[in-house]
């Protein structure tokens, strides 16, 4: 959805409602203009870390307590809190987790993560600002913003 930034924050960011589909999750992130956002990422310092032969791309993000991605998976990278708390549930390549794609990881977290058993439940973590998770290529990942949360993704490769 493109919409003015100050329309966002004023209308948008705010907390998930559970009963919204994954698909419809709303938050400020992605490819973002380096023209209009250049000056943050000029002081945005990155993890020390590079795959030979590629360059990072960087996705500044802002999200309402609630929302999150469901679960997906891509190449490499890093994920960095600024402010606010993100929780992350991953499972390697080889173990597809269950989950339905228009299910918001609000409503896998109250309905399905319950009933996995101890040995079916994700890797998880909860990031803080300053904290930074590399996941790695084609790891399965899903998030769950704990607070408006504001947060750079570092995509390498």
């Amino acid at each position: 959805v493109d919409v003015p930034f100050q329309e966002y924050v004023e209308h948008l960011l705010k907390p998930q409602d559970p009963a919204r589909l994954g698909s419809d999750t709303l938050y400020f992130f992605g490819d973002n203009n380096f023209t209009e956002w250049g000056p943050l990422f000029q002081h945005y310092v990155p993890p020390p870390f590079r795959i030979p032969g590629t360059s990072p791309a960087y996705s500044f993000g802002i999200a309402g307590s609630g929302s999150g991605v469901p679960f997906h998976w891509h190449g490499p990278g890093f994920s960095e809190v600024i402010f606010g708390r993100k929780r992350w549930f991953l499972y390697p390549p080889d173990k597809t987790p269950h989950f339905h794609p228009n299910e918001t990881t609000l409503a896998w977290l109250q309905h399905t993560y319950p009933t996995l058993p101890l040995a079916q439940r994700p890797l998880e973590c909860t990031l803080r600002p300053g904290e930074v998770l590399y996941f790695p290529d084609r790891w399965w990942h899903a998030t769950l913003n704990l607070d408006t949360s504001v947060f750079i993704s570092t995509f390498l490769g």
